[in-house]
């Protein structure tokens, strides 16, 4: 193995025992939320609803879940881990190490995008316990939940770079990702909107990504998800840009 993939695979390893090494913390919370909102919206609720698109409303709404504990997990990896080092000083022994900056990049992505990925079969393993989870279509499914994950634990690094203390973080994750979810059509069908809502909808990026998901699992969604799929790619490559172009220029990791 060349120098460069040591030292890839090594910060990887690294950052990947980080979060394994305490599964209460990260991986026991998505296990409980997620058994509390099947419980509710999907049993509960969903024998008065009964079925949305020909499916449970327990089927329909677990992709959105998938994509909420995808995405959160995936972001608030990166972002914390980046912030932490930074505030405890020890990204410094990463950054003055000969790994290039794509290799930090990628790195803390890889290993973000590995949690929200974790995360999201986490999720489906809850969903068995309440319904049957059929994946109509897994070709779309991993390449959605890899481009998701990749996307937001690309701006994971990105929200780590620029929070100035853990406050930024919250912010961020609890106030602007979940609730762009919850709207993100998750718990009901663009259907069932008025023409003008159904189209700001359309201007919230989780939309595509919960339509996405869910045709991979159940074969349903309101938007082609080829076209939603180029669409994430290339936000998600934009974003892995900013990245190495931030570590490139050192913000937020030097004085």
């Amino acid at each position: 193995m060349n120098p460069n993939a040591t030292q890839l695979v090594t910060l990887v390893r690294r950052e990947i025992l980080r979060f394994v090494r305490r599964p209460y913390n990260t991986f026991l919370p998505p296990i409980i939320t997620n058994a509390l909102y099947f419980s509710v919206f999907g049993v509960i609720l969903g024998s008065r609803i009964g079925s949305i698109a020909g499916v449970s409303y327990i089927q329909f709404v677990l992709p959105g879940l998938v994509v909420l504990g995808a995405i959160s997990d995936s972001f608030e990896n990166a972002s914390f881990t980046i912030f932490h080092g930074r505030w405890n000083e020890y990204i410094q022994a990463v950054t003055t190490s000969p790994m290039s900056n794509r290799s930090m990049v990628s790195a803390y992505v890889t290993a973000s995008a590995l949690r929200g990925v974790i995360t999201s079969l986490l999720i489906i393993g809850v969903g068995l316990v309440f319904t049957s989870v059929p994946v109509s279509h897994p070709g779309y499914l991993v390449a959605f939940v890899l481009v998701i994950t990749t996307l937001f634990g690309g701006l994971g690094v990105v929200g780590g770079l620029w929070a100035s203390d853990f406050d930024y973080l919250t912010v961020m994750n609890q106030f602007i990702l979940r609730p762009l979810v919850f709207f993100g059509a998750v718990f009901y069908s663009l259907d069932v909107l008025p023409p003008l809502w159904r189209s700001v909808s359309l201007l919230n990026p989780m939309v595509y990504m919960v339509n996405g998901v869910r045709y991979g699992m159940i074969g349903v969604t309101e938007i082609d998800p080829n076209t939603s799929l180029a669409v994430l790619t290339g936000v998600t490559v934009v974003v892995l840009s900013v990245d190495f172009l931030l570590f490139k220029r050192g913000y937020g990791l030097t004085e």
